[in-house]
């Protein structure tokens, strides 16, 4: 890989497919947004996006549902993520049939396969196939932090925030953050005058490069995703020479490499090459203060196989949601816990889970991944990311097709 023109190369392919997508939900006048996308690299070096996300908005911990019908974090990296999910459920599904020998796929799908059944039963990539990443610029929390030439996501490209203790605990205080104090430690979003329980999108990418980018439930089909490079947009307030890909490895790898002998095989420590672009279209450039740009409420998300959606950041609902028709399953994203339940189940797998649907709830399911979660356990098991927030008690305790009367607006976290 010629690590020079790599990086521009993926930020040109990401930003024509997003040129390339219709203007719903793009930024509009003064708005700005974050860009993020996953793509795929054949053996001969090819590039497709096949994953795309736009967005910097999450929803605080007082709208949260416990029916897993909304999106709660709707950043660009996480959007793009869960469209990259969508992608794979299609893929296994896809294998699945081929492998059953139902007709009606197309000869373009059977012999581009990007998965094969590796030894242990489970989908692997095929070999000499490869998964990147790209991001607009530095993702929101330590490698923020620990970049002193651009404000950090963290708080000043969000308009009215109001910080909690809990958040004053992770180094806000009185409006000033103290980045150098707290540099390396596990970060939480802000909300809109409402605390969170999204952690940065710094600290779930460096999940990933531990546990992969596939998460529980895919698990249960698929070998550890792991990514190969982080291409990261430059920021147009910083000179050439600034050390990008010194900040990424830092906060993304180094934060990870003491549970290198920790992890228990598929799961590693993994280290991709970490890279710098190009300055992004204005469109993607925050500016240090909030009065000059404002940031877009909308998060798309899209996919190769025919996934495009808008949601709107605020409430993690598609776009164009009324409020007499805001619980209403039609509002629901594509990308919500609830949907991505309903496409895991519709995949067979040997343990009979769909047979079972009934009485299994998303909680339980994500828990039986059981390697997934002993190697999720040993990564938050100390520093720096045994500080990771905790969830609420039946926060994902939902089932199937669940549909909500109301959200819940208390709760407590685990013991």
């Amino acid at each position: 890989m010629d690590t020079e023109c790599w990086g521009d190369e993926v930020s040109k392919k990401v930003l024509w497919q997003y040129k390339s997508l219709p203007k719903k939900g793009k930024p509009q006048g003064r708005e700005v947004t974050v860009l993020a996308a996953f793509l795929i690299a054949s053996p001969s070096k090819d590039l497709e996006v096949v994953a795309l996300g736009t967005g910097t908005k999450c929803i605080g911990r007082s709208l949260l549902s416990p029916h897993g019908d909304i999106v709660n974090d709707s950043h660009a990296e996480i959007v793009a993520r869960r469209a990259l999910l969508r992608f794979f459920y299609t893929e296994v599904l896809n294998k699945q049939k081929c492998s059953d020998g139902i007709e009606g796929l197309r000869d373009d799908v059977f012999n581009n396969f990007l998965f094969e059944l590796g030894p242990t039963g489970k989908y692997r990539f095929r070999e000499g196939w490869q998964l990147h990443l790209y991001i607009s610029q530095l993702p929101c929390g330590d490698a923020s932090l620990s970049s002193c030439h651009s404000a950090p996501r963290n708080f000043f490209s969000r308009e009215g925030n109001s910080l909690s203790s809990v958040d004053e605990l992770n180094g806000f205080k009185d409006g000033i953050y103290d980045s150098l104090q707290h540099i390396g430690r596990v970060q939480r979003k802000p909300g809109r005058g409402d605390t969170t329980l999204s952690v940065s999108c710094s600290d779930k990418i460096a999940r990933w490069n531990a546990v992969g980018v596939q998460g529980a439930l895919l698990s249960y089909f698929l070998q550890p995703v792991y990514l190969s490079s982080i291409t990261v947009g430059r920021s147009p307030n910083t000179s050439e020479d600034f050390p990008l890909e010194e900040h990424l490895k830092s906060s993304l790898y180094d934060r990870i490499l003491p549970l290198s002998e920790e992890l228990s095989s598929p799961f590693q420590v993994n280290k991709p090459i970490f890279l710098a672009a190009s300055v992004p279209p204005e469109e993607f450039q925050h500016s240090e203060t909030a009065s000059s740009t404002l940031t877009c409420g909308y998060s798309i998300c899209w996919n190769k196989l025919g996934l495009h959606e808008v949601i709107l950041g605020t409430t993690g609902r598609k776009q164009g949601t009324s409020a007499k028709g805001a619980l209403s399953p039609s509002t629901q994203s594509s990308l919500c816990k609830n949907r991505l339940l309903q496409v895991f189940l519709s995949l067979k797998h040997e343990s009979k889970i769909r047979c079972l649907a009934a009485d299994i709830s998303y909680r339980e399911l994500k828990d039986g991944a059981q390697a997934y979660n002993i190697a999720s356990k040993v990564f938050k098991g100390g520093p720096p990311f045994n500080n990771w927030p905790l969830k609420p008690l039946g926060y994902e305790a939902f089932f199937q097709g669940e549909r909500c009367s109301e959200n819940v607006k208390t709760w407590k976290c685990k013991p």
